[in-house]
């Protein structure tokens, strides 16, 4: 595992968080429950291990979006910060765009295209999947 050390947080402030050691993956996610969460066509996100995260400063409010998937958010601006699922094990997705460097995190697949918006177009040679590769799903091409 390496040493690095990645800090982010909300807009306002509130929550500051830090995971430690490289991302699992980063994929862009194009399904409509991320969509709707985050108000974007399409949402970015990192994986790590729980033990590899941590908050630093104040505390998210959780939401439970689906049975067994948890969404959690700055209660004060709004800010989505993470996606926890019990299908997943101990591991927490963040959004990539709450890093305080989001450039040091590069993409490496698309998942959740057969919900993708149909006037965005991908212009990246990315694997892309239609659900996702933990599900067993084939690459969309």
């Amino acid at each position: 595992m390496t040493d690095e050390v990645l800090d982010g947080g909300c807009l306002c402030g509130a929550v500051r968080y830090r995971a430690r050691g490289a991302a699992r993956w980063v994929a862009h996610c194009h399904c409509r429950s991320c969509r709707r969460n985050s108000g974007a066509a399409v949402l970015t996100f990192a994986g790590f291990a729980s033990d590899r995260f941590s908050y630093l400063k104040g505390e998210p409010q959780r939401f439970q979006s689906s049975p067994g998937v948890w969404r959690s958010f700055c209660a004060r601006c709004g800010t989505p910060l993470t996606y926890e699922a019990d299908r997943y094990g101990p591991e927490v997705h963040v959004t990539i765009g709450t890093f305080d460097h989001p450039e040091s995190l590069q993409p490496t697949v698309h998942v959740w295209t057969a919900e993708r918006i149909p006037w965005l177009h991908i212009d990246d040679e990315l694997p892309r999947y239609r659900a996702t590769p933990r599900g067993g799903a084939d690459p969309e091409r």
